[in-house]
């Protein structure tokens, strides 16, 4: 099925806010890099940040479809899938035009807690957060939701130092970090 026309807007707006930023793309970028006249986007977002909202919301879907596809056919039990989080990690690390995290971006630009952007970039490392004490608690750990924080911070911190050092390596390094972490949580 085709993408209609404000599908095709938010697929090509995330496009330009991943690269560019959130507060440095304004709406005239937004409708040269597009090719949506202004008014046709006004037609679909009042504002820039409703659009911003979208993409996001489109970033989540995307990302947390392959992340979580990718861990499954990496690993078919709860412990191998915590670990196997950071071999897609590095796999993402090496794709050209990485940048990083979205969500983490969106929450630097949008720092209100209360901001719908920064309430959509929350949401989707809460899912996440859950995603991991579900593992964590699959795989009988003693402390799911310590070990599950744990792991989300070991991934965060992977995307900023991968990002800020150039490298792939952070992958790996949080990934021997997050085995000490699930071999102690698991310790009887």
């Amino acid at each position: 099925m085709r993408p209609n026309k404000r599908d095709e807007l938010v697929r090509k707006a995330l496009q330009v806010f991943y690269r560019d930023g959130f507060h440095a793309t304004g709406m005239d970028k937004l409708v040269t890099e597009t090719g949506v006249s202004k008014t046709s986007m006004y037609k679909h977002f009042r504002t820039k940040e409703e659009l911003i909202v979208a993409a996001l919301q489109l970033r989540d879907e995307s990302f947390r479809a392959w992340f979580l596809d990718r861990i499954q056919e990496l690993s078919d039990t709860p412990e191998g899938q915590l670990m196997a989080g950071f071999d897609a990690l590095g796999e993402w690390f090496a794709e050209d035009g990485y940048r990083g995290c979205m969500f983490i971006k969106a929450g630097a630009e949008y720092q209100e807690k209360s901001h719908p952007i920064h309430q959509q970039a929350a949401g989707h490392k809460q899912a996440l957060l859950d995603h991991f004490i579900r593992l964590a608690t699959e795989a009988g750990t003693k402390d799911p939701e310590a070990l599950g924080s744990q792991i989300l911070l070991l991934k965060e911190g992977a995307i900023v130092s991968s990002v800020l050092l150039n490298s792939c390596k952070p992958a790996q390094d949080a990934k021997e970090a997050a085995r000490v972490l699930l071999d102690h949580a698991l310790a009887k």
